[in-house]
């Protein structure tokens, strides 16, 4: 044998195997990197929990360029991933990096489904058919968002039917934070074929009772841990609003936007006016009001809100078949919480549009009505909808 051939022969081997093993690397870091881009640092392992003897875990839905990661753990959207300007994946929603995280903030509401009844009732009561309730109170004088234990606190049943999707259920039993009758909860998450995040809510009851159910996803269009918000363009689509107490609770008046600082009918940025003297920006401590929808639907469905990341381009859209959306700028973050990136959640980092019927809505009768009734079906769909700004 000549052992002068083998050898170049099996250098040249050992070469091949040398470059494919650093290109076989090289690939690998890459997809890691790719990966740990896309899923915003999330490790699916973090999410695997029990909470009051329900497993808890972590789930991806997604739709071309669009992937949104959920727990349920209150059903909350934990990561949303949607291209920027340059095609860049990003993470427009803040969150946490684990289950345990979001059991511990200071801040409840993180990305969760919100109910028995989003936003504020006044002093936790109200009537039906002469029968007083007394709910959780846990926001001063009020309640808050379903109470001490609402639903961003339970672990909810999930199914996920395909690849685009995903179904969570929950049974809140009569008498739950001091609710009437046992309510079927039902909460779809999809993402459209145009790349919309569609949120659809069903409910129904065996005893007359309230819901006005929403999600608490909080944003930053440029990205989470971008820093402030103050400079996305905003547009709402609605011409009056809920002046509140120093409490948060509305008055019952619908009041014109018209030379407020309210005015959001033409694009302008968070933080033009938010410092403006004014006695609402100071019971709210900035915005935390919910906005009147009253133009014309289209398809069934206000276009509620377009907001732009003033960095990112990212504008997003958010139709309603709800009467109200509630605007919330961040204003009692605090940065006692670290996000899954690592930011903090700093003073007005992020914002919530919330589709909802109206604050306090049981105990005003000019409001539109949230009573649900046996024999009745809750039944309301919103859309964030995510393009690029032109």
């Amino acid at each position: 044998m000549n052992l002068k051939l083998i050898r170049p022969i099996f250098s040249s081997a050992i070469a091949c195997l040398i470059m494919a093993s650093v290109a076989c690397n090289q690939q690998t870091s890459k997809n890691e990197d790719e990966s740990k881009n896309l899923s915003g640092n999330l490790k699916k392992e973090n999410f695997v929990d029990s909470i009051n003897g329900k497993e808890t875990q972590l789930y991806m839905i997604k739709k071309g360029a669009v992937t949104a990661y959920f727990t349920n753990y209150g059903a909350r959207l934990v990561s949303l991933l949607v291209p920027d300007k340059n095609g860049a994946p990003t993470d427009v929603v803040v969150g946490f990096g684990s289950v345990k995280d979001y059991v511990n903030s200071s801040e409840p509401y993180f990305g969760a489904t919100i109910g028995r009844y989003g936003n504020r009732i006044a002093k936790g009561k109200f009537s039906i058919d002469g029968n007083e309730y007394q709910l959780s109170v846990n926001n001063g004088p009020n309640t808050l968002h379903g109470g001490k234990e609402g639903y961003q606190a339970v672990v909810w049943d999930v199914e996920q039917p395909d690849s685009t999707s995903l179904v969570f259920t929950y049974v809140s039993k009569d008498g739950e934070q001091g609710f009437p009758g046992n309510l079927m909860n039902k909460v779809t998450y999809s993402i459209t074929d145009d790349g919309s995040v569609k949120m659809e809510y069903e409910a129904t009851t065996d005893k007359t009772t309230i819901v006005n159910l929403t999600n608490h996803a909080f944003f930053n269009l440029n990205g989470e841990g971008s820093g402030t918000i103050l400079n996305h363009n905003v547009t709402i689509y609605a011409d009056k609003y809920n002046p509140v107490d120093s409490t948060l609770i509305p008055s019952g008046q619908l009041v014109t936007v018209t030379n407020t600082p309210f005015d959001f009918t033409k694009p302008e940025t968070i933080g033009a006016r938010i410092e403006t003297e004014n006695e609402q920006l100071k019971n709210g401590k900035g915005y935390d009001h919910n906005f009147v929808l009253t133009g014309a639907k289209e398809n069934g469905m206000f276009h509620a809100a377009s907001v732009v990341g003033d960095k990112s381009g990212i504008q997003m859209d958010i139709f309603t078949e709800e009467p109200g959306l509630q605007f919330y700028s961040g204003n009692f973050m605090g940065g006692k919480n670290t996000f899954k990136n690592g930011s903090k959640d700093d003073f007005r980092t992020a914002f919530a549009m919330e589709t909802q019927h109206f604050p306090d809505s049981p105990n005003q009768p000019s409001f539109p009505s949230t009573l649900l009734k046996p024999g009745e079906k809750y039944h309301t769909v919103s859309l964030y909808e995510f393009s690029v700004s032109k």
